[in-house]
């Protein structure tokens, strides 16, 4: 006899998982947005540092940034783009300016 036979069956539960997906793929761009809280210095001398780059490819993105309100300062993998992101927004605020209070805004696009 089976002991078991009587007795109800447990309650099942049911599972979900739920599923963000994210591209790897690339190409990934940082976009650096502008503002009134930091000066061309700023972003020249922050770009260099972040992404490496020449003064004048810096400027240039400082001309950028100051004219169309945005700029794409990076395009590669996600993984790249994600720490070249963190550093620009973890740079800090503009010494030379007493309303910059942060960092620039950034942001990651696909």
């Amino acid at each position: 006899m089976n002991v078991f036979s009587n007795t109800a069956q447990p309650d099942t539960i049911e599972e979900t998982e739920i599923v963000i997906k994210r591209s790897f793929g690339g190409p990934w761009k940082v976009v650096l947005w502008d503002d009134d809280h930091h000066t061309y210095d700023y972003v020249i001398e922050m770009l260099m540092a972040v992404c490496n780059i020449s003064i004048e490819k810096a400027f240039m993105h400082a001309i950028e940034v100051d004219t169309l309100k945005k700029t794409i300062v990076f395009t590669g993998e996600l993984e790249h783009a994600e720490f070249i992101h963190e550093k620009i927004i973890c740079y800090g605020p503009d010494p030379r300016m007493s309303t910059s209070k942060g960092s620039m805004t950034a942001t990651l696009e696909n």
